[in-house]
């Protein structure tokens, strides 16, 4: 494929006398008027570039020693480099069991941590972290793919204490444009438990803002994280997947009520640990559905008191957590949506509470949808209890729930895969783009290497006679050269990812240039191995 901009370059360095060696100045250059004969010959060698044929032993033996010195100093810290690889890997509700899925949980205030945790392994240059109720994913740019993900394993073992032999069954692992693929799913609504809810939108904005106050998310995760933002927004807009659509929130809502007798609250106590968002969201359901009145424990006051503000038309007990065993026995029905990462209800407190009235089904439930876990599962094992009298359920029961979510919004999520597709490829365009920023550099190193060598010639062969002004304005004339030179393959070079047919023509230019030039070797020079 011919460069963009080659032939205009090649002419531009043909002499054109046609003679091999230095000619006489006829016409000075501008700054070299007033200078001897000897220092215009000077700028001539910078105005007629030298031909290979023509170049002493010396002068070829310097390059090639220079050259043999890069390829030493050029040891790559991965064996086969390229192209950085995307790694997606974690688990989620649909493959991994709550018990697995707490343990890995990292809270949002650890992101930053983890991150720095992650890149300092060799082969990891960029990440991200996505922790949810529902899943736990991690997403890498590793220079290595197979190191890449052992050292992600390494770090997702040593973290949460689980064997990496009992990890592994569990965990997805994706490369690339599935990675990529995935998490504009997730960002869409598409894998989520209840498809189409609103709140996982909102947590992949959340990773983007923490991460851009971290060094190791680096600009691919930068790029990626915006598109999967402008993927979610685009999902909801244009098309009709969230329309109606329920939230794990209003998902336990509705397990508890189908649980209720008669399926009514008008008898039940409730209560909620918790005022963050996902309580708040259950305020809002549990409104919707009936219920009149509700406990809220929080650490802090002002927290609760600002959730009851929000819903005038709830009635509302603050309470604070040192209050948390009273409240729960006063209470048939229990959610809990903190941000705790310790049980807050063990077997032994549920044993010491009396039984919920016949009003309610003589049976207290406890819907724990906190990931890790407020309620100790074990609850239900209880043989003291009188069976039924206490339940637990967590977020993988609501699957029953929101078990016909899915076909009901098949067309929806059809038409949300075509929009995706579109971000995807628009992602993938500009990721490829990146690519050429390396030979940019390399060629203009290259170039300016080039400049300065023949200048310091250019300034040896004036001698002492050339005033500062005159020098001045010979370097600037060898500048402006190889400006002129490189404007042409620096154009080829350039693109802005948009349209995939440009990037793939930029890349076929980009290939030549490294091939005609050997930049290869410029670009592992600039690429020291990073210090861990």
């Amino acid at each position: 494929m011919q460069l963009s901009g080659s032939t205009g370059s090649r002419a531009s360095l043909r002499r054109s006398d046609g003679h091999a060696g230095p000619r006489t100045v006829a016409s000075r250059p501008a700054g070299a008027r007033g200078c001897t004969r000897r220092q215009a010959q000077a700028v001539a060698v910078l105005t007629g570039p030298p031909r290979v044929a023509a170049a002493s032993a010396d002068q070829q033996e310097g390059p090639k020693k220079a050259l043999e010195s890069i390829k030493a100093a050029a040891i790559n810290r991965y064996a086969g480099s390229g192209k950085s690889s995307i790694i997606a890997i974690g688990l989620t509700i649909h493959n991994a069991p709550v018990e697995l899925r707490e343990k890995l949980a990292v809270p949002e205030a650890e992101w930053p941590r983890a991150i720095e945790e992650l890149t300092q392994f060799p082969h990891i240059e960029e990440a991200a972290v996505l922790s949810t109720c529902n899943r736990m994913e991690l997403y890498v740019v590793a220079a290595s793919w197979h190191r890449g993900v052992r050292e992600v394993e390494e770090w997702l073992s040593r973290s949460s204490g689980v064997p990496l032999e009992e990890l592994r069954p569990y965990l997805f692992l994706l490369r690339d444009r599935d990675a990529t693929h995935h998490l504009l799913r997730v960002s869409g609504g598409l894998d989520s438990l209840v498809m189409g809810e609103g709140q996982i939108l909102a947590q992949v904005k959340q990773v983007y803002k923490v991460g851009s106050g971290c060094n190791g998310f680096g600009r691919q995760l930068t790029g990626l994280f915006k598109q999967a933002i402008t993927a979610g927004k685009r999902v909801r807009s244009e098309t009709s997947i969230s329309t109606g659509s329920v939230s794990v929130s209003s998902a336990a809502v509705e397990l508890a009520q189908l649980k209720l007798p008669g399926n009514s609250w008008d008898a039940a106590r409730v209560c909620i640990i918790g005022a963050g968002k996902m309580s708040t969201l259950l305020v809002k359901h549990l409104l919707s559905k009936g219920c009149k009145r509700v406990t809220v424990l929080n650490r802090s006051l002002p927290r609760a008191e600002a959730l009851a503000e929000e819903y005038p038309d709830m009635e509302f007990e603050v309470r604070l957590m040192p209050d948390l065993m009273d409240a729960v026995a006063a209470s048939d029905v229990v959610f809990a949506a903190s941000g705790s990462e310790e049980l807050l209800i063990h077997k032994g407190d549920v044993l010491a509470m009396a039984p919920s009235p016949a009003s309610v089904g003589g049976v207290r439930r406890f819907i724990d949808i906190s990931v890790p876990r407020n309620i100790c599962p074990k609850i239900n094992e209880l043989k003291e209890v009188q069976e039924g009298a206490a339940i637990v359920y967590n977020v993988d029961d609501l699957k029953e729930v929101v078990a016909g979510n899915k076909e009901a919004r098949a067309q929806a999520a059809a038409e949300a895969e075509v929009l995706l597709k579109e971000e995807q490829r628009s992602f993938e365009a500009w990721r490829d783009s990146l690519e050429t920023v390396p030979t940019i550099k390399a060629l203009r190193t290259m170039a300016e290497s080039v400049r300065a060598a023949e200048f310091e010639k250019a300034v040896a062969r004036f001698g002492e006679g050339a005033t500062k002004k005159q020098m001045k304005a010979v370097e600037e004339l060898s500048k402006s050269i190889v400006n002129k030179l490189l404007h042409g393959p620096m154009t080829a070079l350039r693109c802005d990812g948009t349209d995939p047919d440009a990037v793939t023509a930029t890349l076929a230019n980009m290939e030549a240039l490294e091939r005609m030039f050997e930049l290869s070797q410029v670009q592992h020079q600039q690429q020291p191995a990073r210090s861990k």
